[in-house]
């Protein structure tokens, strides 16, 4: 039989880190992610510490004002699902715009309450490249020419 982790404290934990994340943090990971631990998103697939902290290293080195704020989480066995906002400027395009990603984060924790597996989900059509001047336009099309027709209300119908 395994161990299950306290997956409540290990998910207030895990919510504490993210939410008051700062580069000073990044030293830490080890102590909230197990060695070789798994970390996919849209953009990234790694495994271990040292890489999952270069992940976060590049938030910190590409954007301004990294912050995440867990707006709802759910705990059972020895997995938490983090729905979460993820407010930051850009660096490099529009940096007076505040940005906001909705997202989600499944985790799974070891018997140390340690994080095994990390897998965000986010829509990175929607929530990154819409915004961008030429790509969002074409995001845009993209989506309209992929939509289900709409159907008309019975008040647009004519009688046969």
């Amino acid at each position: 039989m395994t161990d299950l982790p306290d997956t409540p404290a290990a998910a207030a934990r895990l919510v504490q880190l993210y939410e008051q994340l700062t580069p000073a943090h990044l030293a830490r990971l080890g102590d909230y992610y197990a060695p070789n631990a798994r970390f996919k998103d849209p953009f990234n697939e790694v495994r271990g510490v040292p890489a999952i902290r270069q992940i976060f290293a590049h938030m910190f080195d590409s954007l301004e004002q990294p912050r995440f704020v867990v707006t709802q989480q759910l705990v059972q066995g020895d997995q938490a699902f983090l729905a979460w906002e993820f407010h930051f400027r850009m660096k490099r395009w529009r940096a007076q715009v505040p940005q906001c990603i909705h997202g989600a984060t499944l985790v799974h924790f070891d018997a140390q309450g340690r994080v095994a597996l990390h897998r965000d989900y986010w829509d990175a059509a929607e929530e990154l490249y819409a915004k961008l001047p030429v790509l969002g336009a074409l995001m845009r099309w993209l989506r309209k020419a992929g939509a289900a027709p709409t159907m008309p209300s019975h008040a647009d119908r004519s009688p046969p």
